[in-house]
C-alpha cells in the first residue's frame, strides 16, 4: 500500500510539473504585461515601464522566469516558501494565504453538504427505483446539473436574500402559503418513506397536519427571529439521533450500541452545561475545535466501555451521535444569538462579500455574520455537486443491489436494513470516493464564477487578476492550492479504497 502511495504521489508531482510549465507559458504569452503602460500619458511611463520590467522579469525568457518560480516552490520542503510577487510588488504567498482560507472555508462546507446530501438522496432513489420520488429527484439533478452558475446566483440573491431579509423583517405566513408549504412537504416525505397506500396516506396526514400546526406556532410565538430552545428539546433531538443512528448501523436489537449512544448524549449534553461559560464565550474557533476532540473521544471511551462483543460498532455509533450532538449544540447557540444578531444586522443573508465590514459583536454574533455569507453561494456550489452525487450513487447502489452476494444475503433472511447498509452501502460507495477526489479540486476551479458574483476575495479573484494583467505568479498561485488539493483528495481516496475493500490492500 506504502509502495503504491509512493507512486502515486510521484506520478502526481510530475503531472504536476508539465500542467504548471504549460499554463506559466500561456499566461505570459496570453497577453502583453505592459499594454496599461504603454497607452499611459504619464511623464513617466518609461520608469513605470522598466520598474515592471524588473519587477516581473520581462527582460528574461518565459522559462527563465519558469525556473524561477519553481525554484521558489522547491523551498516549500525547507519551509521557506518562495512563491514570488505580483506586477505591484506584493508578496503573492501572503494573498494566496488570505485568499486560500476564504475559499476554503466555501468549498469544504459545500462539499460535505454535498456528499452528506447527494448521498442519501442516491441511496433513497435506488431504493424507490421508478418511483415518483425517484422521477422527480431526476428531473431536479438534470435541472441542478444544467443551470449556468451566473443565472442560479442571480435567482438565489433576488429570492434567497432580498426578498427573505424583506419577509424576515416581518415574518408572517398566509393561512394559504401555509397550506401549500404543509402539501408539498407531506408530499415529498410520503415519497421518501414508501410503502402502500394507506401507509402512504398516514404519513402524508400526520406530515401535512404537523407541518401546518409548526408554522402556524412559529408565526404566533415569533420564532422566526427569536428560535432559542433550552436543554430539554436538545436532549430530546440528541436521544433521536442516537435512536437513529444505531438503527442503521447495528439495529435497536443490539441494546448495547444503543446505551452507548444513549451515553454519549447525556455526557454531550451535560458538558455543554458544565462548560457553559467557555461554550458562551469560546473566543476562537480553535476552542470549538478542541471542545468537539474531547466529545468524540468521550464518545469512543463509553462505546469502548459499553460495546462488548459488539465495541467497535459501539464506538463508531458513539462517535457519529457525539458529532450530531456537536451540531445540534451548535445549532442552538446559533438560535441563541439569533435575535440579538438581527438588532445588529436587519437583513442577515447578504449579496455581496465574505463578512459584513466593521461587524462588532459577540462571538457567536460574529460566528452568524460570517455563517449566513456563507448561505447563497454554498447552496449555489452544493446543489451542482448534489446532481452528481445523487445520480452517480444511484447508479452505484442500483448495480451492487443485483449482485450475488446480496441476493445470498436476503435469501438468509436478512433485514432489509442490513442489507442495504452493510453489504450493498460499502461497496457502493467505490466509484463515489473517485467522484469527490476530484469534484473537490473542481470546486475550487469552479468557484472562480462564484466568487466573482458574490463578491468573495478569494482564489477566483487572484486567478482572474493575474489573468487579467497576464502576470503568471497569481495563477500559478491558484493553481498550486488547486493542484496540491487534487493530490490529496485522490490520496484520500486510494486510503478510503484500501478501507472499502481490504483486497485493494494486497
Amino acid at each position: 500500500m506504502l509502495r503504491f502511495v509512493l507512486r502515486r504521489v510521484g506520478i502526481s508531482l510530475l503531472v504536476m510539473l508539465g500542467a504548471s510549465a504549460l499554463l506559466f507559458w500561456l499566461v505570459t504569452v496570453s497577453g502583453d504585461a505592459l499594454a496599461d503602460l504603454r497607452e499611459s500619458n504619464a511623464e513617466n511611463r518609461q520608469t513605470l515601464m522598466n520598474s515592471r520590467i524588473r519587477t516581473m522579469g520581462l527582460d528574461e525568457p518565459w522559462w527563465s522566469r519558469y525556473l524561477s518560480w519553481l525554484g521558489g516552490v522547491a523551498r516549500c520542503f525547507t519551509l521557506d516558501c518562495r512563491l514570488g510577487v505580483t506586477r505591484n510588488g506584493v508578496d503573492v504567498q501572503q494573498l494566496m494565504g488570505n485568499a486560500a482560507v476564504t475559499t476554503l472555508r466555501l468549498v469544504v462546507l459545500a462539499t460535505l453538504l454535498a456528499i452528506v446530501v447527494g448521498v442519501a438522496v442516491g441511496i433513497l432513489t435506488a431504493l424507490r427505483q421508478y418511483s415518483g420520488f425517484d422521477y422527480t429527484v431526476t428531473f431536479l439533478a438534470f435541472l441542478f446539473f444544467s443551470l449556468p452558475v451566473f443565472w442560479a446566483a442571480v435567482l438565489l440573491k433576488e429570492f434567497g436574500a432580498i426578498r427573505f431579509n424583506d419577509w424576515l423583517a416581518d415574518p408572517l405566513i398566509s393561512p394559504l402559503v401555509t397550506v401549500l408549504l404543509a402539501v408539498v412537504l407531506a408530499f415529498v416525505l410520503q415519497s421518501i418513506v414508501g410503502g402502500g397506500p394507506r401507509r402512504r396516506l398516514t404519513t402524508g396526514g400526520i406530515a401535512f397536519v404537523w407541518i401546518a400546526v409548526s408554522l402556524v406556532v412559529f408565526e404566533e410565538t415569533g420564532t422566526f427571529r427569536d428560535p432559542s430552545f433550552g436543554v430539554v428539546p436538545l436532549a430530546i433531538a440528541g436521544a433521536g439521533a442516537a435512536v437513529l443512528t444505531t438503527t442503521l448501523v447495528t439495529g435497536l436489537g443490539h441494546r448495547r450500541v444503543l446505551y452507548a449512544a444513549l451515553t454519549t448524549v447525556a455526557l454531550v449534553v451535560v458538558g455543554s452545561l458544565a462548560l457553559g461559560g467557555v461554550v458562551d464565550d469560546p473566543g476562537h474557533a480553535v476552542v470549538l475545535v478542541g471542545l468537539y476532540a474531547l466529545a468524540v473521544v468521550t464518545a469512543l471511551v463509553v462505546g469502548w466501555a459499553w460495546g462488548g462483543s459488539s465495541r467497535r460498532q459501539a464506538m463508531a455509533v458513539s462517535a457519529v451521535t457525539a458529532t450530531l450532538v456537536c451540531l445540534l449544540v451548535l445549532m442552538s447557540k446559533v438560535a441563541e444569538y439569533w435575535g440579538s444578531y438581527l438588532v445588529l444586522q436587519p437583513r442577515p443573508i447578504s449579496t455581496i462579500g465574505a463578512s459584513t465590514p466593521g461587524f462588532a459583536g459577540t462571538f457567536w454574533e460574529d460566528f452568524i455574520d460570517k455563517g449566513t455569507q456563507l448561505v447563497l453561494p454554498t447552496i449555489l456550489l452544493m446543489l451542482i455537486s448534489v446532481a452528481s452525487y445523487s445520480r452517480y450513487t444511484r447508479s452505484s447502489m442500483l448495480e451492487v443491489l443485483e449482485q450475488d452476494y446480496v441476493r445470498t444475503a436476503r435469501s438468509k433472511g436478512l433485514s432489509e436494513r442490513t442489507v442495504v447498509t452493510r453489504h450493498a452501502f460499502r461497496n457502493a460507495l467505490i466509484p463515489i470516493t473517485t467522484i469527490v477526489a476530484f469534484d473537490f479540486a473542481g470546486l475550487i476551479g469552479g468557484a472562480v464564477i462564484t466568487e466573482q458574483v458574490f463578491g468573495w476575495k478569494g482564489m477566483g479573484e487572484l486567478f482572474q487578476t493575474g489573468l487579467n494583467q497576464t502576470d503568471p505568479i497569481p495563477v500559478m498561485a491558484f493553481f498550486l492550492v488547486t493542484g496540491s488539493a487534487a493530490i490529496l483528495m485522490n490520496l484520500l481516496a486510494d486510503i478510503a479504497y484500501a478501507s472499502l475493500d481490504p483486497r485493494i490492500r494486497r
